[in-house]
């Protein structure tokens, strides 16, 4: 990989993360690279800046810190087509970011030479979309196949997952959710909300909300209702091709909200509805950290057989670890 031009995400207020950042640039810097250094978190988002604060491309981007850092990169970088290089750097998470030992052994030369795995990520898009201003004399429209919805959003991304749910500062408020895959009714959720997620996403609030375990290596789309009143509302794995739509109902408040990967996209108003779908471009996660296994990930963050118990022998791999 040519390296002309490296961008470096480290976590704010961290100074573990910004000191590993000044490490990163000094050496990138003294190969002749050009290096472009930001804070991320809450308060920073960096990556719009990158984006416009040079006509060069992006050949990388170093992001110092926990799973949520990386998935703010991967939504502004992956539709791009940027790889990112992820880095457990005074994160608390890990599913994502590898750990910070991989920058103790010099890795620049590695990525120049090609040494490392390019893991995609499928990636979520989602508009909001309204029924056109009808004229005198149009028929009313339906929900189904055949309509035509008008974009009011931008495109939002997401590499976990997007998320519908009501908010308001003096109750705590149900929703009732209908949700189509490819035109046809699936169902109707009540309850707190509904996450559309993406198989990177299954290990995170689509977890929390008793939503299936998915391999990040398939390609498809997982739907979970949050809290639902009635026990016969089930998560459902789709596949990857399909469009889903989401409209609230009996919202007059215009109480619902999208939520890409926990960040508040935007306000859905009564009459408008979500159209979510897998976005073209793939996150490009680079890889590293030698024998990577996700189900050793697994193992080790959710504490499965194997972890919490240390068994010296068994039967059939005495080398269990």
């Amino acid at each position: 990989m040519d390296l002309g031009l490296v961008v470096i995400a480290y976590k704010e207020g961290d100074r573990e993360s910004k000191a590993a950042c000044q490490v990163c640039a000094e050496q990138l810097r003294h190969r002749g690279v050009t290096v472009l250094t930001a804070p991320t978190g809450l308060h920073h988002n960096p990556y719009p800046v990158f984006l416009e604060a040079t006509s060069e491309p992006i050949d990388l981007a170093v992001v110092l810190g926990g799973d949520g850092s990386v998935l703010a990169a991967a939504r502004f970088l992956a539709p791009h087509g940027i790889p990112i290089l992820p880095i457990k750097s005074g994160g608390r998470l890990g599913f994502l970011a590898q750990s910070e030992q991989v920058l103790r052994q010099d890795p620049w030369d590695r990525i120049q030479a090609g040494d490392f795995i390019v893991q995609p990520r499928m990636m979520l898009q989602a508009q909001i979309l309204e029924q056109p201003q009808l004229g005198q004399g149009d028929p009313l429209p339906t929900r189904g196949e055949g309509k035509q919805g008008r974009p009011v959003s931008e495109v939002y991304y997401a590499l976990n997952e997007m998320c519908l749910k009501p908010i308001n500062r003096e109750r705590l408020p149900a929703a009732i959710m209908e949700i189509e895959v490819n035109g046809e009714i699936l169902d109707q959720y009540h309850g707190d909300g509904v996450l559309v997620a993406t198989p990177t996403g299954s290990t995170s609030y689509t977890l929390a909300a008793n939503g299936p375990i998915i391999d990040p290596a398939l390609e498809v789309i997982t739907i979970t209702p949050i809290c639902p009143l009635s026990l016969s509302s089930r998560p459902i794995v789709i596949g990857g091709s399909a469009k889903v739509e989401i409209w609230p109902l009996s919202d007059a408040e215009g109480l619902a909200r999208l939520w890409t990967d926990g960040v508040l996209a935007q306000s859905v108003n009564p009459g408008q509805w979500v159209e979510i779908q897998r976005a073209p471009t793939a996150a490009k996660l680079i890889i590293l950290e030698n024998n990577l296994s996700y189900f050793r990930t697994l193992r080790e963050k959710l504490q499965w057989a194997g972890s919490r118990i240390y068994i010296p022998t068994t039967n059939h791999r005495p080398d269990w670890g």
